[in-house]
């Protein structure tokens, strides 16, 4: 009877057992740890403010101390720090770093040099003070171009975002010189020390009262002007800075202090953008401004997928520009939005729903990220983060705050967590591209392994190593 009911398997979340050291703790040794556990910290924090997610981060900050021979490592990743600690043995005290992630900012130039310093470190290419002396002048170097041209690549980010809805010349315009304002003025905001909250909220009124008076001030001129689409359009670049895909990705890997760190600030900044454009739409309306119609979505046309893809493609590229990233990488990033709008289109005219749509058109976003990083072009968060920023809910969100103020509270909150709702999808669709791509690349290495060993023979395999498991193999010889 015991036989039947007794488990024979092990557990499948055994723990790991703690063993002594193999590795003889010498002067040398001890010596190097402290470098490199204070290499692989400065690295992750470098990762962290760049809005790369924590289960990512740990496990290059892992690689590197496996690189440079550290056998038993455990690194601690949340939303403002990076602690990592050597095991030496039960005798010996452990080894330790903290690091602090002291801002957040989206340099994508530095993102994808350290992403390049680490394939380096990882293929045995650097001693620790290489790297070290490396990653300083990473972090000193100047952005690849001057400020006014990432003034003027915001500025194109919301002319192709407005020219994606739908928008007339004039509205896309409108919508890039609004931008242009927001980033010189956010700039000079933030020498002053001024909380980012109240920059988000100085950058929606922005974005919302040029479009309002040149709409107020059009019968007089003898315009048509439409202000919906330049308003989305200015909200799509406050957006997109926010860090989507990191908090999104942070709760389906399996950190969720940090997915709910960043998902807090992602909410209070999205606020602040929404009580900026509440303020500038109540004011307009108490002045007597006309009555503005806005729809929570600009159905596609079939016959314009060729100007919204060209557009969806300018707007990854230009978002990947404001961020200074390299050519190779904005290029990237281009194809990154390209793909995902194709699906987006294609999904909604098939009769799909916005947040199916928006699912389905990340898949493609994640896939070509990863795609990239095997052609050394650029980091996957680079096209991750840049691909999704054409189909951002800036429409949505605005209707629901519209709804709102106009005490249509039901359908106001139902469009706002509409828009939620798509963003969730969209980090989501990127993660699951990106896992299906690592999983297949996966699958082709371990063909490639077993077809080199069939072509050397059993007796003498051909030595393989697959870069991207060697954190997995060491974690397996620890326990």
């Amino acid at each position: 009877m015991s036989r039947i009911v007794r488990e024979t398997d092990p557990p499948t979340g055994s723990l790991p057992r703690i063993t002594e050291s193999s590795r003889k703790l010498d002067a040398a040794y001890s010596a190097r740890v402290g470098e490199v556990l204070d290499l692989a910290g400065s690295i992750g924090a470098i990762l962290m403010a760049s809005g790369m997610p924590a289960t990512a981060t740990m496990e290059n900050v892992t690689a590197i101390t496996v690189a440079y021979g550290l056998e038993r490592c455990e690194v601690d990743v949340i939303n403002t720090t990076i602690h990592v600690s050597a095991y030496r043995g039960p005798t010996a005290a452990p080894a330790s770093t903290l690091h602090i992630v002291q801002s957040r900012s989206m340099d994508f130039s530095r993102l994808a040099a350290v992403d390049r310093l680490i394939t380096r470190i990882r293929a045995g290419e650097l001693s620790p003070s290489t790297a070290r002396d490396e990653l300083d002048a990473i972090t000193t170097a100047p952005h690849p171009y001057k400020r006014w041209i990432a003034t003027l690549a915001w500025g194109a980010l919301a002319f192709a975002t407005a020219g994606t809805l739908g928008a007339s010349l004039l509205a896309c315009l409108v919508s890039a010189l609004s931008a242009m304002t927001i980033d010189r003025v956010n700039r000079q905001l933030n020498k002053h020390g001024l909380p980012f909250f109240f920059q988000y909220a100085v950058g929606g009124a922005i974005a919302t009262a040029p479009p309002l008076v040149l709409y107020w001030l059009s019968p007089k001129l003898g315009l048509d002007f439409e202000p919906t689409v330049a308003i989305a359009a200015g909200l799509v670049v406050l957006l997109a800075g926010l860090s989507l895909v990191g908090s999104v990705g942070d709760v389906i890997t399996g950190a969720p202090v940090t997915a709910a760190a960043r998902f807090f600030e992602l909410v209070m900044m999205t606020a602040a953008t929404i009580s900026g454009v509440a303020l500038v739409l109540h004011l307009a309306g108490q002045f007597g401004a006309p009555f503005v119609a806005i729809s929570g979505y600009a159905p596609p046309a079939l016959a314009e997928v060729p100007a919204r893809v060209a557009f969806g493609a300018a707007s990854a590229a230009a978002y990947a520009l404001a961020c200074y990233a390299e050519r190779t990488s904005a290029v990237a990033a281009a194809f990154g939005g390209a793909a995902g709008t194709v699906v987006f289109l294609l999904a909604q005219g098939a009769g799909l729903g916005a947040v199916v749509a928006s699912f389905a058109a990340a898949v493609p976003i994640g896939l070509v990220g990863r795609l990239m990083e095997r052609r050394n072009l650029a980091p996957p968060l680079v096209v991750s983060i840049a691909g999704i920023v054409p189909l951002l809910p800036g429409l949505a969100l605005l209707h629901g705050i519209y709804a709102i103020l106009n005490d249509q509270h039901a359908v106001g909150f139902a469009s706002v967590l509409g828009a939620m709702a798509i963003g969730t999808a969209l980090a989501a669709g990127v993660t699951l591209g990106e896992w299906s791509s690592f999983k297949v690349r996966k699958r082709r290495l371990q063909e490639r392994k077993l077809s080199q060993q069939r072509t050397v023979g059993s007796d003498e395999p051909t030595p393989f190593v697959d870069p991207a498991h060697a954190v997995d193999r060491a974690l397996k010889r620890q326990s």
